[in-house]
């Protein structure tokens, strides 16, 4: 295999390629970045969150691909990526994902000293959650916690501090990625059953498509709640309610539980991120003006 091969496996070991979960880490983190600096943070510390996202996101793909390395081959959707095809050995990818870490760390150390603390428990997420489909129905909670821990890293960056509002947005965005993994989860739900491999699809059965409704309501109803806590006006409103009218059309893609549908309903929850911040960005635009 020539260089120029292995970094395109790398990439794709990376899902670089696939930018969705980049996405649905980093709306959230963009939520925590501007309401702890009740508008636009600093440029220095946006580019190192935006960069962290990239990395951790790149090195929770890898570490998920080599828990997985015996399961992926048994998956039609998973069984071509780099290492269940055995083009990537799983020495590489743990060392790619300690370089990949070690890369967000440097980043982190130009940050304050709350905030490298807290960088220790997004790496302890990063590599535990790929583990927790062995032992636990619920991996999709701690897959939120890990997606999520960059706001209170961001509350830390910029306060020197994670406030309740922090914690509050943190507890949101664990139910929210709660409820867009398992419609992620309910695409792989008949070769998870086979394999062994546990998930809240699975734990949820006939009733995940209500689970995941009042998971999102609760969702709803914490942003409203941080909409309060952080005085944010109508344009934030109204990006809730495009986010509320998102929530419905994912049950609806979803309704017939196909595996279509539910990666569908899956992938529109960037819509949904990018509803939230838009109402967050647009209320603090009004302000300046």
């Amino acid at each position: 295999m020539t260089f120029k091969e292995r970094l395109h496996e790398y990439y794709l070991l990376t899902r670089l390629h696939k930018p969705i979960g980049i996405l649905l880490l980093l709306w959230p983190t963009l939520w925590a970045l501007w309401i702890a600096a009740s508008g636009m943070p600093s440029a220095h510390i946006l580019v190192v969150f935006t960069l962290g996202v990239v990395l951790m996101r790149s090195a929770g793909c890898v570490i998920n691909d080599y828990a997985d390395r015996d399961f992926d081959p048994h998956v039609a959707r998973t069984r071509e990526r780099p290492i269940a095809a055995g083009w990537v050995s799983p020495r590489e990818a743990l060392l790619l994902f300690a370089g990949l870490c070690l890369l967000a760390f440097a980043l982190v150390l130009t940050l304050n000293r709350q905030t490298i603390y807290l960088a220790f428990g997004a790496l302890l997420l990063a590599a535990v959650y790929p583990f927790t489909k062995r032992y636990t129905q619920l991996p999709q909670v701690v897959l939120g916690a890990a997606f999520g821990w960059a706001i209170p890293m961001a509350f830390a960056a910029v306060q020197g501090t994670v406030p309740k509002i922090g914690w509050l947005l943190f507890t949101v965005n664990v139910l929210w990625s709660t409820a867009y993994d398992t419609f992620y989860a309910m695409v792989d739900r008949d070769d998870d059953v086979k394999i062994g491999v546990k998930s809240t699809a699975i734990l949820f059965g006939e009733s995940d498509l209500l689970i995941v409704g009042v998971l999102q309501v609760l969702v709803l109803g914490g942003l409203l709640l941080v909409g309060q806590l952080a005085d944010l006006g109508l344009y934030y409103y109204l990006g809730l309610l495009v986010a509320a009218g998102l929530a419905l059309y994912q049950q609806y893609l979803a309704r017939r539980r196909d595996r279509d549908g539910c990666f569908r309903a899956f992938l529109n929850n960037n819509a949904f991120g990018a509803a939230v911040f838009a109402g967050i960005l647009l209320h603090y635009l009004a302000q300046v003006h």
